[in-house]
């Protein structure tokens, strides 16, 4: 299984800031080993976040995006106690969510 994303989110008025480190390798299919060999691409394909279980933030990345990316977004109308989820999925199919309570 994937390592946890660290995951912050701080309100700040009608605001809330999140931020999230995820660990991911994110191959991109183009760079060989030592031996010569082309390492397969791995790397996320969808991200979603939600706000108390409604969907807040959908994203479509691809292999360009950099290892361990890091993702910040705004949103409004949270406050201190929410939850917020972040589900991220690769192209092998490998799924992985978080959770944090709003600060």
């Amino acid at each position: 299984m994937p390592d946890p994303m660290r995951i912050r989110a701080q309100a700040a008025g009608d605001k809330t800031t999140v931020r999230v480190l995820m660990s991911h390798e994110m191959e991109t299919g183009l760079r060989k080993d030592a031996a010569g060999k082309t390492i397969p691409a791995w790397f996320i394909q969808e991200v979603t976040a939600q706000l108390n279980g409604k969907p807040v933030l959908s994203a479509e990345w691809g292999p360009s995006v950099s290892k361990n990316p890091f993702l910040q977004f705004i949103v409004k109308g949270a406050k201190a106690g929410d939850k917020i989820a972040v589900t991220w999925r690769d192209n092998r199919g490998e799924t992985r969510t978080d959770e944090a309570t709003v600060s």
